[in-house]
């Protein structure tokens, strides 16, 4: 007959994202990147966001805050710079508040796969 260990293996954590509690965090982040082609997304990653946040783990929690406050923050961007299009110069503000946008994504995302809080939810610059 074979040995068997007494006592169950503990499973080894995934470094899948789509596996343990980040997996919401991530839809959202797709989400809003997704939202480039189709724009309901990001209201889709706003209200997983909203609905997710307080029963997250703390590290979490600020990455909720993250993509709220970076779906209301560009929003407001996006707006001034259509207001600004009459003047020509918010056609380069559209193509800066994209880059913001994308770049934000891509700190969080990061930030998620390392399991890291993100350090300044509050920011508006990154």
């Amino acid at each position: 007959m074979t040995d068997t260990p007494s006592t169950p293996l503990a499973p080894v954590p995934s470094n899948n994202p789509l596996s343990d509690e980040r997996q919401m965090a991530m839809i959202v982040y797709i989400a809003y990147l997704a939202a480039f082609a189709f724009p309901v997304l990001a209201l889709v990653g706003l209200v997983l966001a909203y609905v997710n946040r307080d029963a997250a783990p703390d590290w979490l929690k600020s990455h909720y805050a993250f993509q709220i406050r970076t779906f209301w923050i560009g929003l407001l961007y996006w707006v001034v710079s259509i207001l600004f299009c009459v003047v020509l110069v918010g056609f380069v503000m559209i193509f800066a508040t994209i880059a913001w946008y994308v770049v934000r994504c891509a700190l969080g995302i990061n930030r998620l796969m390392m399991r890291e809080a993100y350090p300044n939810p509050d920011a508006w610059i990154t």
